[in-house]
């Protein structure tokens, strides 16, 4: 970890990543008592679009990880999710050395669908929000 990337205090590199995460992070999170939890991520120059702000594609992999990951975690068992569809709209944008965090509230959990919201949050402002519908495939295994 570079002092580029350093997280806010209380936050912790992401649970669980994959080589696409890798590459695109790091990722960094911060649990509640609750069991909620938010995702962060400090924008570095390899972030950056030709105008030098975070490229809206990252922004939404943010917010496609962050629904995706808070609604598998909010039931027991964890239900097996799939993204179906994820609708983005930018209000703002964050800068190189800006950090910015994925809030979520899960709307439902169905049999066969779920439903979310995130809202990116930059220097106490929303950027983004989007919504999903994750398709059902069953439950997790527990480990």
């Amino acid at each position: 970890m570079t002092a580029e990337s350093d997280p806010p205090e209380g936050f912790k590199p992401l649970f669980r990543s994959s080589p696409f995460l890798d590459h695109n992070g790091p990722f960094f999170f911060r649990e509640s008592a609750d069991g909620t939890f938010v995702i962060g991520l400090r924008i570095q120059p390899k972030h950056a679009n030709g105008r030098g702000i975070a490229h809206g594609g990252l922004l939404m992999t943010m917010c496609d990880i962050s629904l995706g990951y808070r609604t598998t975690r909010s039931q027991t068992p964890s239900p097996m999710l799939t993204t179906a569809s994820v609708t983005t709209d930018f209000a703002g944008s964050a800068k190189i050395g800006d950090w910015v965090e994925a809030h979520v509230d899960v709307q439902k959990v169905g049999g066969r669908l779920a439903f979310a919201n995130c809202y990116l949050v930059c220097n106490g402002e929303r950027i983004v929000h989007a919504s999903a519908v994750f398709a059902r495939s069953g439950d997790r295994p527990k480990s």
